[in-house]
């Protein structure tokens, strides 16, 4: 598979890009409450920046939005949290090549993973599994959320911020607002 670029042709997979919390919450469509949960009990930790104290800002590369969008789904799938924590923790030492040729099927308990077609079908014919995820489709899915969503450069990959479709500085009119100070900025500003 390709690497993962971001919408602004960077390549995502180095570590270069990040995306602060709003961005994944929108890109996954979660809470921002969940992602603080996710973050705070080590399920999601973002890899680039973590939150240490008061005014910091997480920072997720494109793999912590893709591993974010796995949960997700197991989630609303009704997998426990405790399975997906396994499931999870044994797709976190994968590179992201290898995390696009995986299958992750569950029967609602368990989640197995599986690399082939042949292994899905064995699994199905065995009576185990009750949906699957594609994590190369979960890829696909990130990438076109990300595509209008505000991205920035790591610590250590260049100068500034990366450009954005979206205005990152939370202007109002921009539709798009890149950070909860901005966030609550803007609700002080309408009343």
């Amino acid at each position: 598979m390709d690497q993962p670029q971001d919408p602004n042709g960077i390549d995502a997979e180095e570590g270069s890009v990040g995306y602060r919390g709003v961005t994944a919450c929108h890109a996954v469509t979660i809470s921002y409450r969940q992602l603080d949960y996710w973050a705070r009990t080590g399920l999601v930790v973002p890899s680039i920046r973590d939150a240490s104290g008061s005014g910091t800002q997480r920072l997720y590369s494109f793999r912590d939005m893709v591993v974010l969008k796995v949960v997700k789904r197991l989630l609303d799938a009704g997998v426990s949290l405790q399975n997906i924590r396994k499931a999870i923790e044994a797709l976190r030492s994968r590179g992201t090549d290898d995390l696009a040729q995986i299958t992750l099927i569950s029967d609602g308990t368990t989640v197995y993973e599986c690399r082939s077609p042949e292994e899905v079908v064995d699994l199905l014919q065995g009576g185990q599994g009750v949906f699957g995820i594609a994590i190369g489709g979960a890829f696909k899915e990130i990438q076109g959320s990300l595509a209008h969503l505000p991205a920035e450069r790591a610590a250590g990959a260049g100068p500034g911020e990366v450009p954005s479709q979206s205005d990152p500085a939370g202007d109002e009119d921009s539709g798009v607002i890149a950070d909860e100070l901005a966030a609550r900025r803007a609700r002080r500003r309408a009343g």
